[in-house]
């Protein structure tokens, strides 16, 4: 039942159509599809069919990125859906996610925190140019399990340590793990200032965050 709406949800994600995602979404509310079983029948299996692709070099960047704007446009309707409904996603862990102070790109930042939306994480993004102790407090305030921290430039990368140091203080470590992200960083820049990994790209922090939770 509702096999044909569940593949052409899947396609609407690996078409990148957000339009397409969203009166999908509107349909199956109509229809009385569960919300929680759309995200995870449909949208969500298209999410997947698209890291995979990604994986094997046969999408590329600009298909993540429209992937994960067609999936957020579904989640978006679905998501008071469940609300009314009572029905709640498992949520594998909370997220605190920025770019560092300094700097402002955010392209790469807002597909981890859509990758993880989408595969059941709570995340709050602080945005861009976001100072140190802000990461720290807001760890603290939501009991986080992750904090990611993105740096696209040489120069602002070293604010990443800083991060790290301003955990330490507010005595969140080893808790609360690290994550980095951006063009620059390495693994050995991770392991030099005690972060828990880095991710390449938003599939790989990914994987790296529910690794990371042991999920």
């Amino acid at each position: 039942m509702h096999d044909d709406l569940f593949r052409a949800m899947r396609d609407s994600i690996v078409d990148g159509d957000p339009e397409v995602a969203a009166r999908l979404s509107r349909d199956s509310i109509a229809l009385g599809v569960p919300p929680l079983e759309a995200i995870n029948r449909g949208f969500v299996a298209g999410l997947t069919h698209v890291g995979e692709q990604f994986a094997a070099g046969e999408f590329f960047l600009p298909d993540l990125v429209l992937a994960g704007e067609a999936m957020k446009a579904a989640v978006a309707i679905l998501e008071p859906e469940m609300k009314k409904s009572g029905a709640q996603r498992e949520v594998l862990g909370t997220v605190v996610l920025g770019t560092v102070q300094g700097d402002i790109h955010e392209i790469g930042k807002t597909l981890v925190g859509t990758m993880l939306t989408a595969s059941g994480f709570a995340v709050h993004d602080l945005g861009v140019n976001v100072p140190f102790e802000t990461f720290a407090a807001k760890a603290r305030e939501l009991g986080a399990d992750i904090v990611g921290v993105s740096a696209l430039l040489t120069t602002t990368m070293t604010g990443q340590k800083d991060v790290a140091e301003a955990l330490e203080r507010h005595g969140l470590r080893p808790r609360v793990k690290l994550i980095l992200g951006g063009a620059p960083v390495t693994h050995d820049w991770a392991r030099e200032i005690g972060a828990d990994g880095y991710g390449e790209d938003a599939l790989a922090a990914l994987s790296l965050a529910r690794t990371l939770l042991g999920k």
